[in-house]
């Protein structure tokens, strides 16, 4: 059974305050709309223990808080707490099982003022009860000539043949020392072998200045490097060169030159190393699209396709157990789909999705050490998700955990996955959410661009959404031009240098809801977050009557300023090129031209975001005013861009709809 009880039994063990559970989750019918779907997520995130019998689960704790606990998988034994966060200036991101007694979990801190502000991470590892805990990324000596913010990451659980240590990178920094003489080279990413328990540790790659990536077979050796050189002002370039090891040797050579950013990339980057076929899977370019090659480790090069689709981008790999070991690809049509390359997971991924009727999405999240048991996720647009591990050898499904309690016998309303002609013809595609019950037509009607801009919506659950629809809202989310998944035409120049492409696809999204008889007349709004919301304040300069109501959530408000957001940052060559100079700098930028902005103006931003920093909402709402406009703008103290606070996003739900309602007649 799903343990309904986990709430319960977490409310009443004795945690702190500020390490409890979400308080919404305790009483999910006394919740006002607001309240159920601001709620945070319950589950953060989940693994499995190597032998598949206890998994280790990060969870919502307070309003921003997240706590460590461990349960047992095939018993109703009440789930022990390890530790947690605050939230405040630290949080926990994650935990994954060293060996069946230790976790090892990467926290996350920031430091400073908000026009300062320093990230940094640091590993740490623990006992499964809680106990011995310790530092596990190395520690930074008094004569430290730099900063070392990057704490190491795990890039292999196997670490050795006993599985007693682990591969980890390290930022080394160099030491000051009276009467010696530093060695430039002695700083850098390298990687050590590091055993959890006892903290002993040994290099096995030697710091190396511009190094920023290291892959490893997933048997303890490392096989590939990445670097990135340095321009001459100290920047990172806008390229990374690849080398690699044939097995058994220690010399580097040539393997590929990628260049560009996420979004704009060209050339052959490495993901993963299939230590039996001695290959590594990677992503290139295949005719405008994104395609999953191999390249042979053997000297030969021995180049191969693996997967392509003549329609949408390659989304991923699909890797599982302590290996992570290559069994498919992701991409997403109208929903995210998955190929697997594993005959045995592809039978078995097709066996659930028809054993669980309505929901057709199963992702396999983590597996056991022999892949005997396996940690999986499904859910849909109606369904926030549920966690639960499948036992091979007994073919016994067990549920353990809801994504989402509050939500659990809450109605929500089906997403279709729609096209729309843009005023050029060319069809849009986009994803329609209508409310429960009526006639889908007449009502007020949002449109709601993604984030970005290299990114896309995709079918499935969303929480703002699903709110919006809850109160009587119709929903439209378009895959504007500018989008990633859909090759490189339709991703343009980016929604930045492409922004009347982008924003133009936007506007025509609503035009479109009016035509159809969707949003009634006068009740149109556009709500966005991050590039969403940067849309949402640009799409007036386009056409100032089409909406009524603007809400932007963490927007970038001025190109130019988000540019040298990133001056002291080592990325800034890759932002520099991606925003670009030109005209369409002052043209696309919304700050530059409130005065074209006639619809009122609802902002929220969180005052220690470093994706946009909060300054462009405030030149927003300055210039607004200055404009003898209407705004307001709500700031989060302490939140980043994700506003990850139960408290915060109920709030921002009960405003947006306070204002839409205001600002469009609703009675």
């Amino acid at each position: 059974m799903l343990r309904a009880a986990l709430i319960a039994c977490v409310a009443t063990s004795p945690l702190a305050a500020s390490a409890a559970p979400d308080a919404a989750a305790t009483a999910p019918t006394a919740l006002t709309d607001a309240q159920r779907f601001g709620a945070r997520e319950s589950v953060q995130q989940i693994s499995l223990s190597p032998d598949g019998k206890r998994a280790v689960v990060l969870m919502s704790a307070g309003d921003r808080g997240v706590a460590a606990f461990v349960l047992t998988v095939d018993s109703a034994e009440p789930l022990v707490r390890v530790f947690g966060s605050s939230g405040e200036k630290e949080q926990l991101d994650y935990c994954q099982w060293a060996t069946n007694d230790r976790l090892v979990c990467g926290l996350r801190f920031t430091d400073g003022k908000v026009s300062d502000m320093v990230g940094f991470d640091r590993l740490i590892t623990v006992q499964a009860d809680g106990k011995n805990l310790k530092l596990l990324s190395a520690r930074t000596s008094t004569d430290a000539l730099g900063v070392m913010q990057n704490g190491g990451r795990i890039i292999d659980w196997q670490g050795d043949p006993s599985g007693a240590t682990l591969l980890m990178t390290r930022q080394v920094v160099p030491e000051y020392s009276t009467g010696t003489h530093l060695n430039e080279t002695d700083h850098g990413l390298a990687v050590e072998r590091v055993d959890p328990a006892t903290l002993r540790r040994s290099f096995v790659e030697p710091a190396r200045a511009d190094t920023e990536e290291y892959i490893s077979d997933g048997r303890g050796t490392v096989r590939i490097a990445g670097i990135r050189p340095k321009t001459s002002s100290g920047y990172g370039a806008t390229h990374i060169r690849y080398v690699y090891r044939k097995a058994g040797t220690t010399k580097w050579l040539p393997l590929s030159t990628v260049t560009g950013d996420a979004q704009t990339e060209s050339g052959f980057d490495p993901y993963a190393v299939d230590p039996a076929l001695d290959v590594v899977y990677g992503f290139d370019n295949l005719d405008g699209r994104r395609a999953l090659f191999k390249i042979a480790l053997d000297g030969s090069l021995k180049r191969e396709l693996v997967y392509s689709r003549p329609d949408v981008d390659v989304a991923g790999l699909v890797r599982i157990g302590r290996h992570n070991r290559v069994v498919g690809v992701s991409f997403v049509t109208d929903r995210r789909q998955t190929d697997f390359f594993d005959p045995e997971l592809k039978k078995l991924s097709l066996s659930l999705s028809k054993a669980m009727p309505g929901t057709p999405l199963v992702r396999f999240i983590d597996a056991s050490a022999d892949e005997s048991k396996l940690l999986l996720w499904t859910g849909s647009d109606i369904d926030p998700g549920k966690y639960m591990v499948f036992d091979k050898k007994t073919r016994h499904l067990d549920a353990l955990l809801l994504a989402r309690p509050p939500l659990e016998e809450a109605k929500l309303a089906p997403v279709k996955a729609i096209t729309f002609p843009a005023a050029d013809g060319t069809p849009i595609p986009a994803y329609l959410t209508l409310p429960v019950g009526g006639s889908g037509k007449g009502l007020p009607a949002i449109v709601m661009p993604h984030g970005g801009p290299g990114d896309r919506d995709e079918w499935g659950f969303d929480w703002l959404v699903q709110f919006l629809a809850a109160r009587g809202y119709a929903v439209l989310q378009p895959n504007y031009r500018g989008s990633t998944g859909y090759g490189d035409t339709w991703f343009q120049q980016n929604g930045f240098k492409s922004w009347r492409i982008a924003i133009g696809d936007v506007n025509d999204a609503g035009r479109w809801m009016v035509k159809q008889g969707i949003a009634a007349p006068g009740g149109l709004a556009i709500v966005g977050w991050s590039y969403g919301g940067y849309a949402a304040l640009q799409s007036p300069i386009l056409d100032p009557a089409l909406f009524k109501a603007i809400v932007a959530i963490a927007p970038v408000t001025d190109l130019d300023t988000w540019r040298h957001e990133h001056d002291h940052y080592e990325s800034f060559a890759l932002v520099d090129a991606f925003v670009g100079k030109g005209p369409h700098i002052r043209e696309g930028s919304p700050a530059l031209n409130a005065a074209q902005i006639a619809a009122p103006v609802l902002l929220f931003h969180g005052d220690m975001d470093q994706n946009v920093g909060i300054g462009e909402s405030r030149t927003m709402a300055s210039r607004l005013r200055s404009a003898h406009k209407q705004v307001e703008l709500v700031e989060f103290k302490g939140l980043d861009h994700q506003l990850d606070d139960t408290t915060a996003r109920t709030k921002m739900l009960d405003k947006t709809d306070t204002f839409l309602r205001t600002s469009l007649g609703i009675k």
